[in-house]
């Protein structure tokens, strides 16, 4: 199973007289992070609900909101007039100590950190519901809706790497194919051009010819960087049928894999050949763009 780094769940439940929201989103990132956010009551439960959503996704930045809703109250704010007193009073201060203007308006005071807050009540320490369980409940619901809407998403990135793939082994067989041809249209260039050039000054001399061809040939053999690549070509295709997270691998094979085709390039000089591998390099290029997205 194939799942992309991108992905988005939700979900609700009520509980001793709250509604407790859960929205977890997704994006591509390269290790795993987990940004929780969530009232300041529940804090110690955080590691807990960490280890949760680590053990649905290994990969990606993962935020995590939980917000609290009184029921009765629903979702009326309040004025916290000692915070918003604290900031009067610092103003003052830097008036009176700097010389500079402490006047803050109503609308300043009003968008200052905590100046106004839920009007839901905090929980009690007496409350005896088991909070830990609850959050944990909520929040396996959401991350098994994210599990879910990441893993079709990954399912279609892995065909489509697939379908890429199917594309460099059939380039990778003309290549296979076009190799030996290499040398034989060289030593037929070279042969027609010394005949164009005989004038009678001097003797076609077999010999040279047969040791600048073979020169030739040693230096423009692709073999080595063929064989490679049809191995790359089967670790890539086991690795998008398995089950292990597969974004770094791939992407590391792909590397690799665009490495051996620009050898090829540079060392056959030949048109047909040279036309395979800018199709192979645009076929890698699409490959790694969707495979940056997979977990």
């Amino acid at each position: 199973m194939s799942y992309s780094m991108t992905g988005y769940g939700q979900s609700a439940i009520q509980q001793s007289g709250y509604k407790i929201q859960f929205e977890v989103k997704s994006v591509n990132h390269r290790y795993c992070e987990v940004v929780l956010r969530m009232p300041r009551e529940w804090n110690g439960f955080e590691e807990g609900l960490r280890r949760l959503v680590q053990q649905h996704m290994r990969r990606g930045r993962i935020d995590v909101y939980i917000t609290r809703e009184s029921e009765s109250q629903g979702n009326a704010m309040t004025l916290n007039r000692a915070a918003a007193e604290s900031y009067i009073r610092a103003a003052r201060e830097l008036e009176q100590a700097y010389g500079i203007d402490g006047r803050l308006g109503a609308a300043e005071i009003l968008s200052l950190p905590d100046v106004m807050v839920s009007a839901a009540a905090p929980l009690e320490p007496s409350d005896s519901t088991d909070w830990e369980q609850v959050l944990q409940q909520g929040l396996g619901l959401a991350l098994a809706e994210i599990v879910a809407m990441r893993g079709s998403e990954g399912t279609y990135l892995a065909r489509d790497c697939r379908l890429r793939l199917e594309n460099l082994q059939a380039a990778h067989q003309e290549l296979v194919r076009l190799a030996p041809l290499v040398v034989e249209d060289y030593r037929t260039k070279l042969r027609q051009r010394l005949v164009e050039l005989q004038d009678g000054s001097f003797a076609l001399d077999e010999q040279r010819l047969g040791m600048e061809v073979a020169l030739f040939a040693d230096r423009c053999s692709i073999d080595e960087e063929l064989a490679r690549l049809g191995s790359h070509f089967v670790q890539c295709s086991e690795l998008l049928v398995s089950n292990e997270p597969k974004g770094r691998k791939l992407d590391f094979l792909i590397q690799e894999m665009n490495r051996e085709v620009n050898t090829i390039g540079s060392k056959a000089n030949h048109l047909a050949l040279g036309g395979h591998v800018v199709g192979m390099k645009a076929e890698l290029e699409k490959m790694r763009e969707q495979a940056a997205n997979l977990e």
